[in-house]
This record gives structure tokens, sequence and C-alpha cells, in this order.
């Protein structure tokens, strides 16, 4: 192959993976959109987002990046099940809350989680922000599944991952990504006051 076949390629499967990238993105807006409005059609575009994302960060070698998509892909088919399951006779999928000492352990808990999995990274890997990257992992995790349980305080979680997100991706020169994040952050926030007023008005009419 020459020099010139060769850089071909390469632009061929950049172009390829830009739009995958592209389509995957789309989709992951889809989601939060049609989550914020308490729509099942928000799981396919999860499962198809993260199922783009698995194959693009395979394809440059993101191991566990592309493993915890393989999780959010579970996440997705579980996320629909538990929504269609739990539908009201209205045909609305109705928010629930967790008190706040339930909060309050699951933070405590996936703290320790975070601190553990940064300082295994921090001395057993070349990552950068080991532990800042481990928390907004751990607790990404953890959210993935409220989203799934229909608790309220999803939002709030994602305002703060998101948030950290956005530093830790600046850091890193990924401007555009972090612009992205600053997006999910404005989502996020319309996300929980949408779901807040579902629940005060589904609260006061049962």
């Amino acid at each position: 192959m020459n020099e010139q076949s060769l850089f071909s390629d390469i632009q061929i499967q950049f172009h390829a993976l830009v739009g995958w990238e592209l389509v995957a993105v789309l989709l992951a807006i889809a989601y939060l959109v049609l989550a914020m409005k308490r729509s099942l059609w928000c799981w396919p575009a999860a499962f198809f987002s993260t199922l783009i994302y698995t194959m693009l960060f395979w394809h440059v070698a993101l191991l566990m990046e592309s493993a915890l998509n393989v999780y959010y892909m579970a996440m997705a088919g579980y996320g629909l099940w538990m929504w269609q399951r739990d539908k009201a006779d209205d045909g609305e999928v109705h928010v629930t809350r967790w008190p706040i000492h339930h909060h309050l352990i699951a933070v405590f808990l996936l703290s320790l989680v975070a601190v553990g999995t940064g300082w295994l990274m921090d001395n057993y890997s070349s990552a950068d922000f080991a532990y800042l990257d481990a928390a907004t992992t751990t607790f990404a995790v953890f959210t993935t599944y409220l989203v799934a349980a229909k608790v309220l305080e999803n939002w709030l979680y994602w305002i703060v991952i998101d948030a950290v997100s956005i530093y830790l991706y600046s850091e890193k020169g990924l401007y555009l990504t972090a612009l992205l994040f600053v997006f999910y952050v404005v989502l996020a926030v319309m996300g929980y006051n949408k779901w807040k007023q579902a629940e005060l008005e589904y609260a006061a009419t049962h």
C-alpha cells in the first residue's frame, strides 16, 4: 500500500468514526430529552447511542469506556422493562422519591468505592485525574440505575457528574465535548424541574 492510499484509508476511517460519533451524540441528546418527558422511547435511544459508543471506544482501544457502555446498554433494556412494567393506568410513568437518608448512605458508599478505585488508578496506571475520573464513573453507574427506577433525584446527581466532567474534559483539551456537557447540565436542570412538577401534580391528585 503506497503512502497516498494509506492516507486516503485513514481519511475514510476518520470520517466514518466522526459520522458515527455524531449519530451517538444526537441519540444521547434524544435520550435526555425523552427521559425528561418520561417517554419510554428514551431507552431505545439510549441503547443505540451506547451501542455505537461501545464500538467506537473499542475501535480506539478505550476498553474500560467500551465496557462501561456495555453496562449502559444493559441498563437501557432494564430501564425500558421497569418503565413499561410500572406504567400507571393512565399510561404515565410516575416519578418516585428517595428519603434523604437513602441518598446519604448511597453517597457515602459510592465515595468509598470511588476513592478506592481512584487510589488503584493513581498508583497502578497512567490515568490523569484518577480520583475525579473514578468518582464520575462510579456515580454515573449508580445514577443510571436511579433513572431506571424513576427516582426524581437522579437529575441532581447528573448535574454534579456533568459539571465535574466539564472540568475534566476542559483540562484534557476536549473543548467540544466539554461544551456538550454544559448542554447536558442545562438538560439535567430542566429534567429535574419537569419531573418534580409531575411528581407534585400526581401527589396532589392521589
